[in-house]
This record gives structure tokens, sequence and C-alpha cells, in this order.
């Protein structure tokens, strides 16, 4: 990836923003288990975040996806991976599918106040019974003329405890034979409709910045014009969502994993043992070295990635090997920070706690590493 100085501007222009904004009060936010999203956000949009690549039409940026790729190395920086995935989730996560195949008066209702913070945006795909295997969603969008009649139950919402809107994905009609993905659709649901319901609040191993949610659905009537794209098409579109999901995943991991490995040569190269710096044990500063060298070529691999999408090439092979390689080696990472830590590396008070308990959700979310794996299987000619 070839960056200009523009680029390195707007990095810099991002990390200062983070450092006044965020940095300063994720330890607040930790704690009560939640961030201010509708105080952060409007923050966020003033500089421009909440849409590089969105249309100026509906209050994006019209950028490339150089600058979604900074982004997301930046917030992977964030000592919080709670907090940098409730803001990718309103920025990669809950949004595409309304900007792609949305109706402009879709838009103009929900996405505009979403890129403006105004409004936060949510992801309702998983449930309690059907996860990876998202054909196996239940939650019903019954046809009443006019509206979509709406029953079910959502689990692991990113923002669900305080989002405005949900991008649903229900069934809209009966399964065609031998189409196990047919007849779903997505659907826009405002959160304040009679019938929506905060089932309950989710305590989670990390990312505890983040609001997590279980949600209910009964009878909640909604006009069928907030449909996004094609009903029944709801699948497929979700999964060119989810590209878009597991790529700002990846570029959040590298920038995670170069920050995290940044701070523990400081502490080793400071931290004295047996009358010398750690770092001058072979052992310690070889094993930097070469997690280190895996992480450059993992970025450099997300990097390609996201040159191959910025041509317009089909890059499901590269997210999904992106995803895939950048989640397990953050895991990696934060297991050697903790070490290399030593009993300091496993006190709540320490950076490396949050990290190692926050670096395990990549592995799941967003597609589980056995759902990458058969992805590409799959390509690759194997039984999958």
């Amino acid at each position: 990836m070839l960056f200009t100085e523009e680029h390195d501007l707007f990095r810099k222009s991002v990390r200062g923003l983070l450092a006044r904004h965020v940095t300063p009060k994720l330890d607040e936010w930790e704690e009560i288990g939640c961030f201010p999203g509708h105080e952060l956000f409007p923050v966020l949009a003033e500089a421009g975040l909440l849409g590089l690549e969105y249309d100026p039409a509906f209050g994006g940026q019209g950028a490339d996806h150089s600058y979604t790729l900074i982004l997301g190395e930046e917030l992977g920086a964030i000592p919080s991976m709670g907090v940098m995935t409730a803001i990718a989730v309103q920025t990669d996560m809950a949004t595409p599918s309304l900007h792609r195949y949305g109706s402009p008066e879709l838009k103009q209702r929900f996405l505009r106040p979403a890129l403006e913070g105004t409004a936060i945006a949510a992801i309702a795909v998983t449930e309690p019974d059907a996860g990876s295997d998202v054909a196996g969603i239940r939650t019903r969008a019954r046809d009443d003329g006019t509206h979509w009649v709406i029953d079910g139950s959502k689990i692991y919402i990113t923002n669900g405890t305080q989002a405005d809107w949900f991008c649903l994905l229900a069934r809209s009609s009966d399964v065609v034979e031998g189409k196990p993905y047919s007849g779903m659709s997505q659907i826009i649901v405002p959160s304040d409709l009679p019938g929506v319901t905060v089932s309950r609040s989710l305590k989670k191993i990390g990312n505890k910045a983040s609001d997590t949610a279980e949600l209910s659905f009964t009878g909640v009537r909604v006009p069928k014009e907030f449909t996004i794209g094609t009903a029944g098409r709801g699948f497929q579109q979700q999964m060119q969502q989810f590209q878009a999901e597991r790529m700002i995943g990846a570029y959040m991991a590298v920038g995670g994993m170069l920050e995290a490995l940044r701070r523990t040569r400081e502490y080793v190269l400071d931290r004295h043992a047996f009358g010398r710096p750690l770092a001058e044990n072979q052992y310690v500063s070889f094993r930097l070295a070469e997690l280190s060298a895996q992480l450059d070529l993992v970025r450099t691999y997300t990097h390609a990635c996201a040159e191959s999408y910025m041509r317009g090439e089909n890059t499901d092979r590269q997210t999904s090997v992106s995803k895939l390689t950048a989640a397990r080696l953050q895991r990696e990472i934060a297991d050697w920070c903790v070490q290399f830590h030593g009993g300091m590396g496993y006190m709540e008070e320490n950076w490396t706690a949050r990290y190692f308990r926050d670096a395990r959700l990549l592995s799941i979310g967003g597609g589980a590493d056995e759902i990458m794996l058969r992805s590409i299987a799959r390509m690759d000619g194997l039984p999958a």
C-alpha cells in the first residue's frame, strides 16, 4: 500500500482525536460495561470518521478504502477492543448493506443520522440457535400487506442496548427446496417500535466497554419500505456485509498487535531481572522478533487485500485469510505479552490483562475461524 502525505495526516488526526476523546475515559467505560455512544459518535462524525467511503449525498466522505484501513489500524491501537468494535459496528458492520442496497429515501432516513452520529446502528443477525449457521435463523417477518410483522429474538448484539435502529436479518418467506439460504430479507427496525425489547444486557469475558444485548421482537410492525434492497435476497446481501466486517476486523487486529508488541518491547527493555534487562535474554528478544515478523506478513497481506478491493476485485478469499490469520496471531501475541510481563501481566491494573481477554473475540465474531477455514477449503476445491 502506497501511503501519501494526506494519508499520514489522516492517521495523525485520527490518533490525536482518539487520544483526546476516547483513551482517557476507557477505564470508566470498562467499569460500567458501556460507553456513551450518543456522546462519542457526534464527535467522531464531526471528524468525518463514521462514513469514510459513503456517498457525500447522505453525509459520507466519498474517500477510498485506504482510509478505512488506516482508521481500522488506529482504532485497533485503542487499549479497549470493546470501544473500537462498537465504532466499527457503526462504520462497517451495520451500515454497508444500507449504503449499497438501500433506497435513497431509506438512506436519507436512517443512514444519514448514523453518519452524523445522531443515531446508533446495530447489526441483528445472530440468534440463540443460529450463530455461524446463518441459514438457521428463525426470526420471522410475515408479509401483512404494507408492513412486515416481525417475531423472534437476536443475541450477542453489539450496541444493542443503545441502538436507535437495527439492520435485522429475518426469514420473510418459506425456504425454496434445495436452497436453504433463500427467503431472507434485511429490514431496518427502529428500536422504539412497539414490540422491540432489550431482553437483557449480556456480561462478557472481555470487550467490556461495549454493550451487548439480547433482543426480543414481538409482533413488531415495520413498513415494507424499510426493506434493504430486494426482499428474499437478504442472505446474499448479508454475506457482502460480512466481508466489510471481516476486513475492518483484520485491520483493527493489526493495529492492536502493533501497539501490544511496541509496549511489550518497551517493558522488556526497561524491566531488569538477574541484573540485566529482560530483553537481553535471547529467548525473549527472539520470540518477540518472531512475532513481529509474523505480524509483518499479516499486515502486508491485509494491505494487499485492501488494494485488491480498491481495484474492484473479488476479495472473498483474501478477506477470509486475513481475518483467520490476524485473529489467530492476535491470540498468540496477547498470550506472550502476558507471559513476558510476568505476574504484573496477570493483574487487572495492567493493560495486558484486558488485551488478553479482548483478543479472544475475533476468532469467534464475524464468522468463526472454522467458518473461514470452510470458505477457504471450498475455494480450494475441497469438501467442506
